[in-house]
């Protein structure tokens, strides 16, 4: 089920980016249709984390929030949501398109149908945006086990 799936692990990655201060920021689409972002989620949040609702499927054609990625500096893109095949995907391309370096968290992106996702993280990978899991993306993060916050990022994933 993946509403579990999301409540155990999406948190994960999202205190992950807190404990080493990567800037995260959370999009929804449409909330008041759709619904909101679920409490597990949203309780990972920090302070630095900022959320959005967007109308646009892909977040670089919401002016405000492409700003705000824009502003960080940063050409490293690390991306993953619901539904992997239409939000994810068009956001990762267009991202990729303005010489960002792309990692979709494939594990935790979601479609309605798994056909879908699949067909998302094949496409990715065809265009040469990576696709890799939560764990890999946490120990990307972390570089090496004398990194401080090493027993605090893998605790996460035990």
């Amino acid at each position: 089920n993946n509403i579990l799936h999301i409540k155990e692990y999406v948190p994960k990655i999202i205190s992950a980016a807190r404990i080493l201060n990567i800037k995260t920021i959370l999009t929804e689409q449409y909330p008041n249709g759709l619904g909101s972002t679920i409490n597990a989620v949203k309780s990972a949040l920090g302070k630095k984390s900022s959320v959005y609702e967007k109308t646009y499927f892909s977040l670089v054609k919401e002016e405000k929030i492409f700003n705000e990625i824009e502003k960080s500096n940063k050409k490293q893109a690390v991306i993953f949501g619901i539904e992997a095949h239409i939000c994810v995907y068009q956001t990762a391309i267009e991202l990729f398109e303005r010489g960002y370096e792309v990692f979709v968290v494939s594990d935790i992106s979601y479609s309605r149908k798994d056909f879908e996702r699949d067909f998302a993280m094949q496409n990715l990978r065809h265009i040469g945006i990576q696709t890799p899991t939560l764990e890999t993306v946490l120990f990307m993060w972390l570089e090496g086990s004398k990194n401080p916050a090493f027993k605090e990022i893998q605790s996460l994933i035990k």
